[in-house]
């Protein structure tokens, strides 16, 4: 009885000794069949491979934690939480984070890769850590770009006008539609199905993934090809949880982040010819005959509203762009 009892003792520091020390639950909006889903478990896989299971990451779909907002709080009061997110929300924190998702920003995945790398963006990364308690671990994860959805064909902003678009809830993303021709209309993406289906809304702006990911053939009927946005997502964490891991766990985490970032920005790329075969076929209609220039100048107009023009100029000025 007692060796009995003594092996039971045994096994059960053996499982405490095997389980995670860090444990992260990492939340994101989008369905389980976006390719962001997939993306962020072989992140999870990489990580924790890396560090013997001992650093754990949960991958949550469909906001299954809550709202963006409400984690992206959660974590910076130290929550073992994470968000995908975008620079217009971080845009509420650190104001300059906004303009990555200013209309016609930037147009490639190639840029995005040098603004990972420049020393001004680095300064707001540090602003957003220390003051704000948001640590932003890689920020190379690319949707690809937005393009207005409606049962109606737009070609100019002037065809926007008087319909109602659904935005997320962050300033940016308000006036930068608005710029554009259209009344913005802030909700959570969780509702945007239902908002269409009852005519809530008029239309929503998003990338081609989204499509079959949340079947909005069933109630869409165009997809006009403005490229407003090209979607660049960050990926956060709270920065007291992040300085509580060890240095090595620190650099495997982040390491990690960029190698899936990278990867899944590819693999979107390569499935947008496949999606939009799929799509057509389901009855939706590709308007590619935009007014790309009208839709560029209007654009202009949300910097200035948001005060951040300047910060454009800057980046373009460090990129070597002339716009």
């Amino acid at each position: 009885m007692l060796k009995f009892l003594a092996g039971l003792a045994v096994l059960s520091l053996g499982l405490v000794w095997g389980a995670p020390t860090y444990t992260l639950r990492y939340n994101h909006v989008l369905g389980p069949n976006h390719p962001y889903h997939a993306a962020l478990q072989q992140w999870a896989q990489r990580v924790s491979e890396r560090t013997n299971g001992d650093l754990q990451i949960l991958v949550f779909h469909s906001a299954q934690l809550g709202v963006e907002e409400d984690i992206i709080e959660q974590l910076r009061q130290g929550v073992p939480v994470g968000q995908n997110t975008d620079g217009a929300r971080l845009g509420n924190y650190v104001r300059e984070f906004g303009v990555f998702n200013g209309p016609y920003f930037v147009d490639s995945y190639q840029t995005v890769e040098r603004l990972v790398r420049l020393p001004v963006v680095q300064t707001w990364t540090d602003r957003l850590a220390n003051q704000y308690g948001i640590r932003v671990l890689c920020f190379n994860w690319v949707q690809g770009y937005r393009h207005f959805m409606t049962n109606k064909p737009i070609r100019t902003p002037q065809d926007l006008q008087g319909l109602r678009i659904r935005t997320p809830p962050a300033p940016v993303w308000q006036e930068s539609v608005r710029a554009l021709g259209a009344t913005p209309v802030a909700l959570p993406f969780g509702e945007i199905y239902s908002a269409l289906q009852q005519r809530a809304i008029d239309g929503v702006e998003l990338v081609y993934a989204n499509i079959p990911d949340m079947s909005l053939w069933e109630v869409v009927r165009y997809v006009n090809e403005t490229k407003h946005f090209l979607l660049i997502n960050f990926q956060v964490v709270g920065e007291a949880w992040f300085r509580r891991l060890p240095a090595n766990y620190r650099n495997i985490l982040t390491e990690e982040c960029r190698r899936a970032g990278q990867a899944v920005s590819r693999q979107i790329e390569e499935n947008e010819a496949r999606i939009k075969q799929d799509i057509q076929r389901r009855g939706m209609t590709i308007v590619s005959d935009i007014n790309l220039t009208l839709f560029q100048q209007a654009g202009l107009a949300a910097y200035q509203r948001l005060g951040i023009f300047d910060v454009r100029r800057l980046i373009y000025s460090q990129l070597g762009l002339e716009r």
